[in-house]
């Protein structure tokens, strides 16, 4: 029988979920009206002050979630190879509620202290009663109240003695932070020059690697940013320093299988592993409160469009492969101007370079890296450096096939509608060979698609007005217009990259060609843009399929897998269809 969570387990605040600031907003407003409304001999700056400070401390705290992320992703003095899944992530989006708890408390504190009033801007004696009274000591409510009870001490010490300042009351809490922070980091980064330079030094402050120790072996090391007492009380674990001098010395991890990416729309960079985790392990959508965050938003679209190199985005364990995911800092709207084009390709083939350089034996290319009219599929990269080791894989096989085994059994006519390209080219093949009638509502994409077809083919491509069949094939180019010609209960199956703008609410929509990953895939704990929780894109899934099975093999350009090999082989390999009602439960 399950037990029910203790006491004090839970933070207060939890039901109000992404409101839960509202708690300390009647303390940020009075302190902001009694600020600007009184007369400036009488203005007391330590109150006014309290929310900008947590709201600093909350930016500390995301970089060094971002770096620890970013820096693990690429293996470098990684300390632990622990993966983490979506079930470790929704446990600790409320990383933030002990900052909220930490500002109720210090706007109390203010109310009810006299002696914090008024405090100044430095007082040395204050700072050094800090040092000495520090005491060495993602947790439950509970606890936190007994860690704040504890910190707590040298700022009240300071306060009673009237020996504090307001930068020895930040300084400290930015202190706990930075040392807090960098201890769980995992990944290590202290040079062993300061223990060669100052050999005391390792028993006053701890590293990331001797902290890892006390969360894998659990009774040992458990002095928290001060060694000190593990080593009185002999509690230090054996294995810390060789533990430290091996993670120092770990290189950069090489992977089997590069899917390379790039970021869409403007807050998509939120929405990467290295960006905000909870917002990483949901499915892409605008949030109301990342409005104000623009300036930011805009700072970063802004060094995009100047400054950018491919940078690595997550790592991932398929059976003995290991896997990245690459990032080309740009957006797709950058991928439909002329004057961006050569910039954009020369990122994509330096990213090819250097896992050709590495030893990696497939780059799979997503989004917009393999459009026809960029690089041709990445046929480009292919003329200019024939000698690549590394396999190209635009995964345009698996697309075809997920598409068509998407169809339901027994349908003899379609509806197609969306730019032509080389997915959808080989589904029309497909179908028109295999007996099955294909209607487009274009002139233009009737034209493009017969001239790829045989003459036996092209006697099933029908161009029509009316939308005979309720199931549709639609890629880029469908616009409102068209959806509105498509009768109740239609079935809108898409071959895009990118899904189509939703606007008939009595008809289905499939997701963009994708499959459900097996449970094998290790570290999966963000979603693949708009895709649901453990769904992967069939062009990503095209690169694991082809590293595994070890094809040896370039798919880009017009080169076109075969569709039905590569289908089994997925399935063998653990990778399941997604239908529209397992989409619907992933995302409920």
């Amino acid at each position: 029988m399950a037990s029910k969570p203790g006491f004090l387990t839970e933070w207060p605040w939890t039901w109000l979920g992404d409101f839960k600031y509202v708690v300390i907003a009647p303390w940020v407003i009075h302190s902001t009206y009694t600020y600007v409304t009184k007369d400036r001999s009488e203005r007391d700056i330590g109150q006014f002050i309290i929310f900008p400070f947590l709201l600093s401390r909350i930016l500390h705290n995301q970089l060094w979630i971002s770096y620890s992320r970013y820096r693990t992703a690429k293996g470098t003095n990684r300390i632990v190879d622990k993966n983490i899944e979506f079930e470790q992530v929704d446990r600790e989006r409320n990383w933030d509620d002990q900052i909220i708890f930490n500002g109720i408390l210090f706007y109390i504190g203010y109310t009810y202290i006299k002696e914090a009033h008024n405090l100044p801007w430095w007082r040395t004696d204050g700072v050094i009663w800090t040092i000495l009274l520090h005491a060495a000591v993602i947790h439950p409510f509970g606890e936190h109240i007994a860690y704040f009870a504890l910190f707590a001490i040298p700022l009240l010490t300071t306060l009673l003695t009237k020996t504090a300042s307001l930068l020895s009351f930040a300084g400290y809490i930015t202190y706990i932070d930075f040392m807090n922070n960098m201890g769980h980091c995992n990944f290590e980064h202290i040079p062993k020059r300061l223990f060669s330079v100052f050999p005391p030094l390792k028993y006053l402050v701890y590293t990331p690697s001797y902290h890892s120790l006390h969360h894998t072996q659990f009774r040992t090391n458990y002095s928290l940013f001060m060694p000190f007492y593990d080593y009185v009380y002999g509690t230090m674990d054996k294995s810390s320093d060789t533990l430290y001098e091996s993670s120092l010395v770990r290189k950069e991890e090489v992977p089997d299988l590069v899917h390379l990416t790039h970021l869409t729309t403007p807050e998509s960079i939120y929405h990467l592993r290295v960006g905000f985790a909870s917002l990483a392990s949901e499915p892409h959508k605008s949030r109301w409160y990342l409005w104000l965050m623009w300036p930011v938003t805009v700072w970063s679209m802004m060094l995009t469009w100047i400054y950018g190199r491919t940078f690595v985005v997550e790592r991932n364990v398929f059976k003995s492969l290991k896997l990245q995911t690459w990032a080309v800092p740009k957006y797709s709207i950058q991928y439909y101007m002329h004057w961006q084009k050569e910039w954009i390709n020369n990122l994509i083939e330096d990213a090819i370079l250097e896992a050709d350089e590495k030893g990696v034996k497939v780059l799979s290319l997503g989004l917009l890296n393999q459009e026809e009219l960029l690089n041709r599929n990445g046929d480009v990269f292919l003329r200019k450096h024939p000698q690549l080791k590394v396999k190209l894989v635009d995964g345009s096989s698996l697309a075809v096939a997920i598409v068509l085994n998407s169809i339901p059994k027994g349908t003899t006519q379609v509806v197609f509608r969306g730019n032509p390209n080389k997915v959808a080219y080989s589904i029309a093949l497909a179908l028109c060979q295999g007996g099955m009638q294909v209607f487009t509502l274009n002139e233009d994409d009737y034209k493009k698609i017969k001239a790829k077809l045989n003459t036996e083919a092209a006697s099933n491509l029908i161009l029509s007005k009316n939308s005979p069949s309720k199931i549709w094939l639609v890629g880029d180019g469908l616009t409102e217009t068209d959806q509105q010609k498509a009768s109740k209960g239609t079935m809108f199956i898409p071959f895009s990259q990118f899904p189509p703008k939703k606007t008939c609410k009595d008809c289905l929509y499939n997701t963009t060609p994708a499959m459900l990953a097996p449970k094998h895939i290790e570290n999966l704990d963000s979603c693949e843009n708009w895709l649901p929780r453990r769904v992967m894109s069939a062009w990503r899934v095209a690169g694991i399929v082809h590293a595994a099975e070890e094809w040896n093999v370039h798919e880009c350009g017009n080169v076109m897998f075969n569709i039905e090999k590569i289908w089994k082989a997925s399935l063998e390999h653990g990778f399941r269809p997604l239908t529209a009602s397992a989409e619907s439960n992933l995302n409920n």
